[in-house]
Formats: structure tokens, sequence, C-alpha cells
């Protein structure tokens, strides 16, 4: 267990090297988001209902926050598996001592730290900008999101799983950015079929904590089993996924291959 939270520590810390040494990029990838949440907001007070407006940017914010966050997570391992077969060191992660899963939860995990602090200047930066606050309460808050979180995880291990058998997924991985773009902008109040998606639920509840006051005792029974149901089955099925993915690409000797 401390051999993987000190891989944990390194990934972490090399995560946030490179956004700081790439900093030019690191800042456009923000820059890029808050100019779509300025577009969105502006499309709001044109073409919306004046009476609605705040109401309306409000979810804009959280529902923009929430595709930024997803989309860091769930492209992330897949990312790091294409870029690895590229470079021709793929096979050198799977000689590592620590098992390969291991190092690519690893890694998912200094990703997802540090884009959470990135996400967090972002949200303030937006509040700031449309003059609209949101609930942020951060004992309500952070359970859920934990929860939402491990289910993007488990989905996270179904790319990863994709990228060990293909290599090439760029194509997959640009589509991912509008499904999950979907999931997050689409109220569960309009299309109440999709608390089957993964993560939608916790999007959902954490939307109703910070746009309507919403604590822990406000939801039912009925809430938590659904997000609790979602993360255990997500993140069983992306485990599961994974780990025959790469029995797979072991046995066929895939992994040389790009």
């Amino acid at each position: 267990m401390t051999t993987f939270w000190n891989v944990v520590r390194v990934n972490t810390m090399m995560e946030y090297i490179e956004l700081k040494r790439y900093k030019a990029n690191t800042i456009s990838l923000l820059l890029t988001f808050y100019i779509i949440f300025v577009a969105m907001m502006f499309g709001i007070q044109v073409i919306g209902d004046p009476a609605q407006a705040g109401t309306n940017t409000q979810y804009v914010i959280v529902n923009y926050i929430f595709w930024y966050f997803g989309m860091m997570t769930l492209q992330s391992i897949g990312w790091t598996i294409s870029d690895e077969a590229m470079k021709g060191t793929l096979e050198q992660l799977f000689m590592s001592p620590v098992k390969p899963w291991k190092i690519l939860l690893s890694r998912l995990l200094g990703t997802i730290v540090n884009h959470f602090v990135l996400v967090v200047g972002l949200l303030f930066l937006s509040m700031a900008t449309a003059g609209e606050w949101l609930n942020l309460n951060p004992v309500s808050i952070f359970p859920i999101l934990l929860l939402t979180l491990a289910g993007m995880i488990g989905t996270s291990f179904i790319v990863a799983g994709m990228a060990l058998i293909f290599k090439q997924i760029n194509s997959f991985l640009q589509i991912l950015q509008f499904i999950v773009a979907g999931l997050t902008f689409v109220p569960l109040s309009v299309a109440p079929y999709m608390v089957a998606a993964p993560f939608v639920k916790g999007v959902d509840m954490t939307r109703q904590i910070m746009i309507n006051g919403y604590t822990l005792a406000d939801f039912t029974m009925g809430d938590y089993a659904w997000l609790i149901g979602n993360t255990i089955v997500y993140g069983l099925i992306g485990f599961t996924f994974y780990m025959a993915c790469e029995k797979h690409a072991m046995q066929k000797g895939l992994l040389g291959h790009y």
C-alpha cells in the first residue's frame, strides 16, 4: 500500500511539473473553456428568457465545470496509453514491479488532484464573470463528488482498455468530448432514463446542492442508492473490461505494436 501511494505522489508531482513547464498549453486550455463559458452566458442573455437568466447561467456554470472535469478524467489514461505506445515505451510500463493498472490509476489520481485545483479557479472566475454565486457547501459536495469521481474512474478504465487494444483512439477521444457534454448538460428532469448512465446522478445531485441549496439530508434513500449503485457498477465494469483487454494484449503481444 505504501508503494502505491508513493507512485501516486510521484505521478501527482509529475502532472504538476508538466502543467507548470508547459504553461502556455495549460493557459490555453483554461482560456478555451472560459471563452466557451462566456459564449454560453452571452447566448443565454441574448436569446434566453430574461426571467430565468440567472438560474440558467448557474446551470451553465455547474455543467461546463463538470464537462471540463469529466473530460480530463475520462480521457487521461486513454491518452497516456496512446502516447506511451506511440513513443515505444508502453512495454516498459508493463515491466514495472508495480502492477500496470495501479500505475494508470496513480496517474489518473494525479490528473484529478491537479485539475481539481484548476477547476476551482475556473469556477470562481466564472461566477465572478457572471455575477452568480453558487452554494459551495463542501460538507455536502465532497461526499457526492468523491462517489461521482469513482464512477468516472471506472469509466476511464474502459477507455484505457480500448487504447491497449487499438492504440490509436484519438478520434474516439474527440467524440467522447461530446458524449461527456451530453451526460453533464442534460438534466435528469428532462431525460430521467439517463440516471443509468455513468456519473450523471452524481452531477445532478451536485447541481441540486450548488444551485438549489440542498444538503445531504434533502436527498432520498433512492437518490443515494442510484448514486452508490451506479458507482459500483461502472467501477466493476471498467476494471473488469480493462483487465480483460490487458490480458488479451499481453497474450497477443500487442504491447509493442503501434
